[in-house]
Parts: C-alpha cells; sequence; structure tokens
C-alpha cells in the first residue's frame, strides 16, 4: 500500500499466493513485520473499495516523471530510462568523476539535494557515477530540487 496510496514508511500491504506458498511466506513474515495497527487496515480495506484512487496512478506517477525531466532538461545530467517505477537514474559523467558516494553527500551539503547513490544498490559496490532521484514529491519540491541540480 506504501507505493499505491503514498505512505512508503508505513510499510503495510497484503499477498495473494497458492497455499504451500503462503505457509513459507509466513514463516517469513513473522520475523520481517511486527504489527499493522487496525486502523491503518480499516484506511486501506476502505481505499481499496475505491478503485479510481489508484487507478490513475500511472498517469500521475508519468506526469511527475515529465514534470522533473522537463526541469532537468538544462541540467548537466544525463538521464537514463525509466519505466514502472518513482525513481529515475542520472549519470553525472559531465558534471564530475568523484565517486558517486561523495558525489550525493556534495549534493547534500552544497546544494541541499538528496539522492541516492546507485553503487548503494550494487553487492561490490559497483560505480557508474549514477544516482537516482525520486519524482514521488509535491510538484514545488520537484521544480525546486531541480533548480538546484541545473546548478551543479
Amino acid at each position: 500500500f506504501g507505493k499505491t496510496f503514498h505512505v512508503t514508511g508505513w510499510r503495510v500491504g497484503y499477498c495473494v499466493a497458492p497455499r504451500p506458498l503462503m505457509e513459507e511466506i509466513r514463516k517469513v513474515h513473522q520475523f520481517a513485520m511486527f504489527a499493522a495497527d487496525t486502523p491503518m487496515q480499516y484506511g486501506f480495506a476502505h481505499l481499496l473499495q475505491q478503485p479510481a484512487h489508484y487507478q490513475g496512478l500511472a498517469a500521475f506517477y508519468q506526469r511527475k516523471r515529465d514534470l522533473l525531466a522537463s526541469a532537468l532538461a538544462g541540467s548537466r545530467l544525463t538521464l537514463l530510462p525509466s519505466a514502472g517505477s518513482f525513481f529515475m537514474l542520472a549519470s553525472y559523467e559531465r558534471v564530475s568523476d568523484e565517486p558517486d558516494s561523495l558525489f550525493v553527500q556534495r549534493l547534500i551539503r552544497d546544494h541541499g539535494v538528496a539522492t541516492i547513490p546507485v553503487s548503494a544498490f550494487y553487492h561490490d559496490g559497483t560505480d557508474q557515477r549514477v544516482i537516482r532521484l525520486s519524482f514521488s514529491k509535491d510538484d514545488d519540491t520537484l521544480l525546486a530540487g531541480a533548480e538546484r541540480l541545473c546548478g551543479v
């Protein structure tokens, strides 16, 4: 539900699977999640009965993605193709040759923009000088972040 209803920190969801698979999923789940509070469960059940709330989600995120991509068109970042996510990847090879972990720290410190170094997702720390940007933000935040990134 976190991504669908914009509450990613709440970590509430559901799973439907054949009985043998569910038995195994439950074994893992008991150690991964303590409990979801009752009011959230009722709230999400109510939202699921309103399909319009989530059926427009793809168009909603596409508009956010396009807004950020357009706002970054004047930057020195090279945007990589993205689909099916609310993240986009950007190469900063025209900006710096520093490792991505240092580059993102500099973006925070000097420009007030938080990004994620893609090397964090590799078990061996592979660094291709690519950062991850989230476009799951309000429009003003996206535009302000893009303006700052265009100044890098």
